[in-house]
This record gives structure tokens, C-alpha cells and sequence, in this order.
């Protein structure tokens, strides 16, 4: 549920970014409120407090963030904190920066390899990302995990391409375990 909470609310502040021209602006700006909110463990105590009226959270939410927030920014807080979606807050600000960079065409995957990847070859990956997807740069995070053995699992999106030595060592072992020998 809280996935689709945060889609439903990340879709409708970038549609409104769309419409007003302010993707870039809204980015910025909810990119520092995650920031305030990750760093400031408090103020979302305050917020899921059960005996903090909404009044006091909106309150508290507009000293924390007027001045450095538009109003569009504010009134989209206000609107989180009335329908009681702040316990969403930060799934919903990744849900609508993972939109701007879809809409900036920047893709973001994950690359899990048995060794560290070199420059060289972190470059001939997203080189080949580039290749085979529409988008114009990627954000790759390079994860090492030697259970895999050999090989890469590749995240984008919701597809996953697992060439690793591990997958096929298994699959190869199902496949022999149902051979019937006579």
C-alpha cells in the first residue's frame, strides 16, 4: 500500500511540476526536504506523533521549511500532513525524484559482480546500458558480492539480467536433477 501511496502523490507533484515548469525548481527543492527529514530523525517523530494535532505538525513543518521551499512545495506538505500521509513522506519525495530522472532520461541501475569492477570496465558497462536503453546517462551503483562467483547482475528498473556463474551453476543443476537415468 505504501507503494502505491507514494506513486499516487509522486505522480500528482510532478504532474503539477510539469505543468507549472518547475520540474528543475521542485527537484531541488524536495531533494532538500529528504535531506532535512533523513538528517533530522526528530522531526519525524513529531510528525508520526499520535497526540501532535495536525495544526502543530503543519506548524511545525512550516517553521522547519518556509522560506526554503515554494509555495507549491509548502501547500504539497500541507496536503501530505492533512490526509495523514506523513508516515509516507520519504517514499513519496524518492517516488517523485525516481520521475524527474526518468524524465530527464537518466537511468539508474545496479551492477553486482564476484570482483571490483575497474574503471575500464564500469565504463563498458553503462557504455552498453547507454546502447540498448533510451536514456542519455546512467547513476550505476557497483556492488561486490563474491557468492555470485563470476559474471554480473545487472538492476534497471524492474528488469534484472543475471549472467552470473552462481544462476547458472543452479539452473544447470535443476536441469540434471530431473534428467531420469535408466
Amino acid at each position: 500500500m505504501a507503494k502505491r501511496v507514494s506513486s499516487i502523490y509522486g505522480d500528482a507533484l510532478f504532474t503539477l511540476a510539469l505543468e507549472e515548469n518547475t520540474v528543475d525548481q521542485f527537484a531541488e527543492e524536495i531533494a532538500a526536504a529528504r535531506d532535512v527529514f533523513l538528517a533530522n530523525g526528530e522531526l519525524m517523530r513529531l510528525l508520526n506523533h499520535p497526540e501532535i494535532v495536525k495544526e502543530e505538525k503543519i506548524t511545525l513543518v512550516e517553521n522547519a521549511f518556509q522560506g526554503h521551499v515554494s509555495e507549491e512545495v509548502m501547500g504539497f506538505l500541507h496536503i501530505i500532513i492533512q490526509k495523514d500521509r506523513h508516515n509516507d513522506i520519504l517514499s513519496i519525495f524518492e517516488d517523485f525524484l525516481q520521475r524527474v530522472k526518468r524524465h530527464r532520461k537518466i537511468g539508474t541501475a545496479s551492477v553486482t559482480s564476484a570482483v571490483e569492477l575497474n574503471g575500464e570496465q564500469k565504463k563498458a558497462v553503462e557504455k552498453r546500458l547507454l546502447e540498448v536503453t533510451d536514456y542519455i546517462s546512467f547513476e550505476i551503483a557497483y556492488i561486490v558480492k563474491p557468492e555470485i562467483i563470476g559474471g554480473l547482475i545487472i538492476r534497471l528498473d524492474d528488469r534484472v539480467v543475471d549472467s552470473s556463474l552462481k544462476t547458472q551453476i543452479d539452473t544447470l543443476s535443476r536441469q540434471l536433477s530431473r534428467i531420469q537415468l535408466s
